[in-house]
């Protein structure tokens, strides 16, 4: 199938999961998962209505960034982000999904100060404790958050998971399930103003091609989706 019938798939597919659970598709956020993708294939997508996508990695987002130069396309940083890499993408993305550590945080704090502007991020939480993944635990997000939360140029703007790899989507629904909880937890806690969270706390970024539509149904109002948009990475 081609980028564009990938895209009226995957669309169809988002209204009907959220048909099923009473949702506005529009509260959802399609992120296109670009990485190894080439300049042609983002601009193709892009020409199709997609104007969100996630990079894993920061030398890749910056390239594209700079060469395909669309002030209309909003750039994610979704992979694992190393403290010495920060600064080449802190004034180039929309979001920073997977910030996993106060230390990490507190870097992209300093970068962003020195710019002049506001980071957007969300906490990546380990939430089926793998441990070949990033992400903090459930135990720690309220702790991690507080502290972040103090820093004066970061806006914690929700949660992020990477779910485990399954054949059968049904198995990740316990996870995605879990972090929801968490995300109300900590959102009624920003309410009795617990947390001095900035602006929205209104994020849930979790939900891949193979689950994303468990994914929805369990809360996910962002996903993230590479294969089904792009077709199998050589």
């Amino acid at each position: 199938m081609s980028i564009k019938n990938n895209i009226i798939e995957i669309k169809n597919r988002i209204n009907e999961a959220c048909k099923k659970v009473n949702r506005d598709p529009n509260e959802i956020t399609l992120i296109a998962v670009s990485k190894t993708m080439t300049n042609e294939d983002i601009i193709e997508a892009a020409s199709f209505g997609m104007t969100n996508f996630g990079e894993n990695k920061v030398q890749e987002l910056s390239t594209k960034y700079n060469e395909i130069n669309n002030p209309s396309l909003k750039w994610h940083q979704i992979g694992h982000l190393q403290r010495n890499k920060v600064k080449y993408i802190i004034d180039k993305v929309e979001l920073i999904h997977s910030v996993d550590s106060i230390k990490l945080a507190s870097k992209i704090n300093d970068e962003a100060l020195k710019r002049n502007i506001t980071a957007n991020i969300l906490i990546q939480v380990n939430i089926a404790n793998e441990e070949t993944k990033f992400g903090i635990s459930r135990n720690e997000a309220h702790h991690i958050i507080r502290e972040i939360d103090k820093m004066s140029q970061i806006n914690i703007k929700g949660l992020m998971t990477i779910a485990p790899y399954v054949e059968n989507s049904e198995i990740n629904r316990i996870h995605f399930r879990t972090l929801k909880d968490l995300h109300v937890d900590i959102s009624s806690k920003n309410k009795d103003n617990i947390f001095k969270v900035k602006n929205s706390f209104d994020i849930l970024s979790m939900g891949m091609t193979n689950d994303y539509e468990v994914a929805i149904e369990e809360g996910a109002n962002m996903i993230r989706i590479g294969t089904g948009i792009f077709g199998v990475r050589e």
